[in-house]
């Protein structure tokens, strides 16, 4: 039943204890971490109609349109970060010819920048010969070109010259790591590969964990008969070590490549996956949503992320494939763009799309019009606010139970509408620093609403 908070609950509310955590039950401390909802790390049970739902990107504008001689219609492999001010943008230059099935010029790693993540320009570096001009946004030809991706390293004490860092496949098969001073100008950091167990035809990719304070890197590999992922990782980038298979838990177990994984930035002790699965019978791709707590075992989600009936040209040979990259767009707080390929094989040129979420919006605990509720494991927590990231619809609502675990002691409110980040207003005059650091269960009664994230803050 939901919770009537009438003007005679404006108190502490008193209830039946709710029942006590078994005693080698340990409440999972969350500090003052985001929480997202898109996994099962903190829900205990779900109730009613409240389910996980996947959510799909909006579409948006093409960013990129792959149409210089030394670009083509396999243009592929993006990745895109933000630098500061800057958004900078690395792909593969390659065209293959339908008439005569084979590449129609040596591939080619190429730039593009842009300051509004929207707008995209392809500077001329004057860095790498094209038929006799450097008149181009190459940064790399030759070795590593298949499959380069870049980062921006943010360890704390890496070298000016190494600011940079790149990953690809080259032969002998492996993986070669690579630096730079400026994300312009490369070189290979050791010609022996760092990584030669795995299959690396896909774009394979490393990046600084800030949390764990070491590198990790993700890689295509073959196991059990199908595409797949493996990782590692590594204190300085060359001597890797941990190699790990990806675990699904009860997912099917599919093709899956180009991961697309990555930390999340408003909360970098999560895991978020974006890998495309293939389907051998014709070719096509679809990227899916996967989360993990560890980097090895992830909950991934069976709908498409971005499917190939999206606009326009995805249901092509390998024409839908989601780029490496995550962005926020300059003064837009509430949501996040990401990047997908289409038209791939299909024309003169291919392209790249850009799409958003609604901040922590890949998946929602979502309820209709029946109503549900889901119930946390126990848990810690720091601070005296409590923030939740929701939408609730025509008549809907969100209500909120906080209990301290062994007491009679709940707390409760009601929010409704459209936040990021809704500080909520407790029905009783009871400070939630009080039960800071003691075990809690939250409870979130729902009706035609989506609930995204929690938070509790200072």
């Amino acid at each position: 039943m939901r919770f009537p908070l009438h003007a005679a609950l404006l108190a502490l509310v008193f209830t039946a204890p709710l029942a006590a955590a078994e005693p080698e039950t340990k409440a999972i401390d969350i500090g003052s971490r985001l929480e997202l909802f898109a996994d099962d790390f903190l829900i205990a049970k779900k109730e009613g109609d409240a389910l996980q739902t996947l959510h799909q990107p909006k579409a948006h504008e093409v960013a990129i349109v792959t149409d210089k001689p030394w670009e083509g219609n396999t243009c592929a492999y993006y990745s895109i970060f933000q630098d500061g001010d800057l958004y900078r943008m690395y792909y593969r230059g390659s065209h293959f010819d339908e008439k005569t099935k084979k590449a129609s010029h040596p591939e080619v790693t190429c730039y593009a920048e842009s300051r509004d993540g929207i707008h995209w320009t392809k500077p001329e570096l004057g860095i790498i010969d094209w038929e006799g001009s450097k008149a181009n946004n190459i940064v790399l030809s030759g070795f590593g070109t298949h499959c380069f991706v870049a980062f921006r390293d943010d360890r704390p004490d890496a070298p000016a010259d190494g600011r940079y860092k790149g990953i690809a496949r080259g032969n002998p098969g492996g993986l070669y790591i690579f630096k730079s001073p400026d994300g312009l100008h490369w070189t290979r950091i050791q010609e022996k590969a760092v990584i030669t167990n795995g299959a690396f035809d896909s774009q394979n990719l490393a990046f600084w964990d800030p949390v764990e304070m070491q590198y990790r890197a993700y890689w295509r590999y073959f196991g059990n008969k199908v595409r797949s992922i493996r990782t590692a990782t590594s204190s300085d980038f060359v001597t890797w070590h941990s190699e790990a298979d990806l675990k699904y838990a009860d997912a099917p177990v599919e093709h899956l490549y180009t991961n697309a994984i990555r930390k999340y930035p408003r909360a970098p002790h999560i895991y978020l996956g974006f890998p495309t699965r293939f389907q051998p019978k014709n070719s096509q791709v679809e990227p899916v949503f996967m989360i993990s707590r560890d980097g090895v075992n992830f909950k991934r989600y069976a709908d498409p992320l971005i499917p190939i009936t999206a606009p326009k040209d995805r249901d092509g040979n390998r024409s839908n494939y989601m780029a490496n990259g995550l962005i926020q767009l300059p003064g837009n707080d509430r949501e996040y763009s990401a990047f997908g390929s289409e038209a791939y094989y299909t024309g003169p040129d291919s392209r790249l799309r850009r799409f958003s979420f609604r901040v922590d919006g890949f998946v929602s605990v979502n309820s209709g019009d029946k109503g549900g509720k889901i119930t946390t494991k126990p848990l810690t927590f720091s601070g005296s606010k409590l923030n939740l990231n929701f939408v609730t619809g025509k008549g809907g609502y969100v209500v909120v139970r906080l209990h301290e675990i062994g007491t009679d002691i709940t707390i409760a409110a009601e929010v409704t509408g459209d936040e990021i980040s809704k500080t909520v207003q407790w029905s009783s005059k009871r400070r939630l620093s009080d039960v800071a650091g003691k075990p809690v269960e939250l409870t979130f009664e729902m009706k035609n609403a989506d609930l995204y994230s929690m938070q509790f803050t200072d």
